[in-house]
């Protein structure tokens, strides 16, 4: 999905829409709910909104809102649900009504939002869903680009300024920038100034979308600074964060995942079964996720972003039925802190001692006024615990576990509170005769064409990766070395 360099200008929201209402080929409705007529007010103030504005909607009560667009499932009004139920009934009763009339010329749009703003004691948390279906030429099946975004001003009048330039951001990149996905990303952002928003998910359909793939999308988001995270669900969807984790127990596993080896599955394995142990486990009910989380760092090589290679893993973590998820978090402790907007009930990461030994070294806390202190006093929340898997770099090495991981004597005392109070956990039931076998090893036993790579990964991984010729891996019988 890697995409030329394009020069364009960067306009205004208020130049933006006034190009749009002068193209008479353009014609659409807004529904927007809870945040006011932003986005339509835009096109009404920029003049010559009569070529675009075929119709506008604001449903704030929600037996209205029942009334127009039904009653979801989930009777959760800010939410992609709703969105796309107003999406549905806009689009399709705009282009019934008019398709017989200017059908012919004209590329029909519906635009929706629902959105929640500051309420007036400032104790909620602003966040919404917008989303465009259009077509690109008459007479066409549409597509359809759905984001969702988090309003992150203290002031409620800003945010609504803010929902209305994003908006009519959204509507210009779907006509103007819908070849080039990466560009469509960074036009969402101009004329909103840093720290007002953050989108942490997008997603794009469509007959003349079909060839985006919404993963790389999602990662761009991370990597432009849109968002600190993202997530894919096991079956490889793009999920907006607080749909898959909201009040759920969570446990994360950190790697490179290049490839999973033995013992990145064995710290699945045995770190859930602790899990399950310590904090209860009920499939029935759904409340569990599992995350295998990558972050930026990882993906990036000399400030390149290798898109095959990261699609790579994901099929394979999703194909072994894991969640992936993306982030740009350096540090443990901003992972811990990004959680608990999600009210988890319990989170548990899984940490190799080898580099749990670098988490509890002071060295990686310098730009911190409270150094260690400070960064333990964030990762340690209430209900959070870290599950420590064994290590050893060689054969012959003893086992690197809580017990025995060199600690800094400024925080000796509070490592044995930490300890004592189970705040760390050592993973018991582990396979000890997978711990030497990191991915590193694995891949370059692969470029060397050494067999014994096969025995150190799931056989679902050796066989995707010797189909798929992944990580520089040849056959040996098709290079006459067999």
């Amino acid at each position: 999905m890697s995409e030329p360099l394009i020069e364009r200008e960067v306009w205004d929201s208020n130049r933006k829409a006034l190009f749009i209402n002068l193209d008479t080929s353009i014609y659409g409705a807004f529904a927007e709910i809870g945040g006011g007529q932003e986005v339509a007010r835009c096109f009404f103030r920029s003049g010559g909104a009569s070529g675009t504005v075929a119709r506008t909607v604001s449903a704030y009560d929600m037996s209205v809102s029942d009334y127009l667009y039904g009653k979801g499932p989930s009777r959760r009004y800010v939410s992609e649900e709703r969105l796309l139920q107003m999406l549905d009934r806009e689009y399709n009763s705009l282009v019934d009504l008019l398709k017989e009339d200017r059908g012919r010329e004209t590329r029909f749009f519906a635009f929706a939002n629902t959105v929640a703003t500051l309420n007036y004691r400032k104790d909620n948390e602003a966040h919404g869903w917008l989303g465009v279906r259009f077509q690109l030429q008459p007479n066409t099946r549409p597509n359809d680009v759905v984001l969702h975004m988090r309003l992150l001003e203290n002031d409620n009048l800003r945010q609504q300024q803010t929902l209305g330039v994003l908006g009519v951001n959204l509507i210009y990149a779907c006509y103007y920038y819908h070849k080039y996905p990466n560009s469509f990303l960074k036009s969402l952002m101009e004329d909103v100034s840093d720290g007002r928003i953050e989108i942490d998910m997008i997603r794009m359909s469509g007959p003349d979308l079909d060839y985006v793939d919404n993963r790389l999308l999602a990662v761009q988001l991370v990597k432009n600074l849109m968002t600190k995270a993202t997530l894919f669900d096991r079956h490889g969807n793009v999920q907006q964060p607080a749909d898959l984790l909201y009040k759920k127990n969570v446990m994360v596993l950190r790697g490179s995942f290049r490839p999973i080896t033995y013992v990145g599955f064995d710290m699945l394995k045995a770190g859930f079964s602790l899990f399950k142990e310590e904090v209860g486990y009920d499939k029935r009910e759904k409340n569990t996720e599992v995350l295998c989380e990558i972050t930026l760092n990882n993906l990036i090589q000399e400030d390149e972003f290798d898109e095959r290679d990261f699609l790579d893993r994901v099929d394979i973590l999703c194909g072994m039925g894991q969640n992936v998820m993306i982030s740009s978090f350096r540090e443990f402790y901003r992972l811990a802190e990004w959680f608990q907007r999600f009210k988890l009930n319990n989170i548990r990461m899984v940490i190799g001692a080898l580099t749990f030994r670098n988490v509890v070294h002071k060295q990686y806390y310098t730009h911190l006024k409270g150094g260690m202190m400070e960064a333990f006093g964030k990762l340690f929340m209430n209900n959070l615990r870290v599950y420590i898997y064994p290590g050893r770099e060689k054969e012959g090495d003893d086992n690197l576990t809580s017990k025995n991981i060199p600690v800094d004597k400024e925080i000796e005392f509070l490592y044995r509170h930490l300890t004592a109070n189970k705040f760390i956990l050592d993973i018991p039931g582990y396979r000890e005769e997978v711990l030497p076998w990191f991915s590193h090893i694995v891949l370059q036993k692969i470029k060397n064409n050494d067999p014994e790579w096969e025995q150190m990964v799931p056989k679902y991984v050796s066989a995707f990766i010797k189909t798929k010729k992944l990580f520089g891996y040849h056959d040996p019988e098709q290079h006459g070395l067999g």
